[in-house]
């Protein structure tokens, strides 16, 4: 027993040794009683946290998150039993896990599998669909793209760079509303253009053939009715965080805070995102 146990016990057995003569019945419960919130407070002096931890943890807020994450079970994505690849899968449960997307909307797109998948703040599939790409293969942009005319961008230039985005809804020069996703290298999710009849885009997006998907400028085309219902609903009064996959680089190289979820393997957090400014591709 400590010393605090022991002054505590002793002034307890004291108090009521003066009341046994006294004969207060009033003076007893309110000895006990005293007593008792004694005893709690030594208990409660003995289980305090540091201040010094504590304020750590409110400044530094990665290190409250990865700390929380490591200790409690993984979290996954809930894909609602949507078909989706192991790539994709392997994203959306850290984006989840570690809470990448920083409590906003996320967008998957799955550029081998030409497809997308909507989730909302806590990783629940909104909805999924066929999109279609740039025409070139390739994860990256050639710097001041989005500053020049779509007869001036060569076959090979037109790829859908690969990354993590801060997103928003807004207007192409067109006034046509569109999910910005790379607003400074033009890059957007849209509906679907279909102004080119020789471009076949609608039956492009029936297509099972990946390689029919790949036909614009590196904007990412969606069916009309899957942006209508799902995708602007899902942003529309909020920003939210769109992770393009890589198809020539590794995911690691792309996404540099990515782990396995299943593996609990983390390399750090990722860095804060700005919002992106710019002029569209199609």
């Amino acid at each position: 027993m400590n010393s605090d146990s022991k002054k505590i016990r002793l002034r307890i057995s004291a108090a009521l040794r003066c009341t046994h003569r006294s004969g207060s019945i009033c003076s007893i419960a309110a000895i006990i009683t005293k007593g008792l919130c004694l005893v709690l407070l030594a208990i409660s002096c003995t289980h305090q946290v540091p201040v010094v931890d504590n304020v750590e943890q409110l400044s530094n807020p990665s290190r409250s998150l990865s700390s929380h994450t490591n200790a409690a079970a993984p979290k996954r994505a809930n894909f609602e039993g949507e078909h989706k690849s192991e790539n994709t899968r392997h994203v959306a449960d850290w984006v989840v896990d570690s809470g990448d997307n920083r409590g906003m909307p996320f967008v998957i797109v799955d550029k081998m599998d030409a497809k997308v998948f909507v989730f909302d703040a806590d990783g629940r599939l909104s909805g999924a669909a066929s999109v279609l790409l740039g025409m070139a293969r390739g994860d990256d942009t050639i710097p001041g793209i989005g500053d020049r005319s779509l007869s001036k961008i060569r076959p090979d230039e037109r790829t859908t760079p690969a990354g993590r985005f801060l997103a928003s809804l807004g207007y192409n020069c067109h006034g046509k509303d569109v999910l910005w996703v790379d607003y400074d290298n033009a890059i957007s999710l849209h509906r679907v253009i279909t102004t080119n009849p020789k471009e076949h885009r609608l039956e492009r997006l029936a297509s099972t053939k990946p390689l029919d998907h790949r036909i614009s400028f590196g904007c990412i085309n969606v069916p009309a009715e899957f942006y209508n219902n799902v995708v602007k609903p899902a942003f529309t009064g909020t920003n939210g965080v769109v992770y393009v996959l890589p198809e020539t680089h590794s995911i690691s190289e792309i996404f540099v805070s990515y782990y396995d979820v299943e593996l609990g393997r983390k390399t750090g957090t990722t860095a804060n995102l700005e919002v992106n400014k710019a002029v569209p591709r199609q």
